[in-house]
């Protein structure tokens, strides 16, 4: 790892968050195909194409993580009973409606920003600009994706905040 000049124990910090991440983009990724599958409603044709979108997206992120993991000289975790334990997502049913959906996705994104925050900070003490660029991107774009699906579950008599 001397062509990286990193230190091997700050990286071994990061490394560790990013296996969370990815473990939880996986149960991610499989909670949009559940979703995709089984959305019903008068919603379906716009939810169907959008957790399709969001789902080819989460898998182009498990790979670049995956990636970045072996980037940094360590093994990715691969295993599904890996991925269950060490993810902050749990699996959703099937059978729910278009806004208990969109309400998962949202809880879920909140919980996938904290653990990129884990992994900037980490990388940030491992002085790992790589993995704070790849991460910081998927913030901004995560942030992006979660501001549209409230916006789809708000009612057109909602109001945004007003700046003074």
């Amino acid at each position: 790892m001397n062509y990286l000049n990193f230190n091997a124990e700050k990286t071994s910090k990061t490394v560790a968050e990013l296996n969370h991440l990815l473990a939880d983009y996986h149960l991610y990724y499989q909670k949009l195909r559940n979703f995709h599958w089984n959305i019903l409603g008068e919603n379906f044709f716009d939810l169907h194409n959008q957790f399709e979108l969001m789902y080819d997206d989460a898998r182009i992120k498990i790979d670049e993580i995956a990636e970045r993991i072996l980037t940094l000289r360590y093994q990715p975790v691969s295993n599904y009973s890996d991925y269950l334990s060490k993810s902050n997502l749990k699996e959703s049913k099937s059978n729910l409606t278009d806004h208990e959906m969109v309400s998962h996705l949202l809880e879920d994104h909140g919980d996938i920003l904290k653990q990129m925050t884990k992994v900037v900070k980490a990388a940030d003490d491992a002085g790992d600009e790589g993995t704070i660029d790849l991460v910081g991107a998927y913030i901004r774009e995560l942030e992006k994706t979660s501001w549209m699906l409230d916006a789809w579950r708000m009612k057109t008599s909602d109001s945004l905040k007003v700046s003074q």
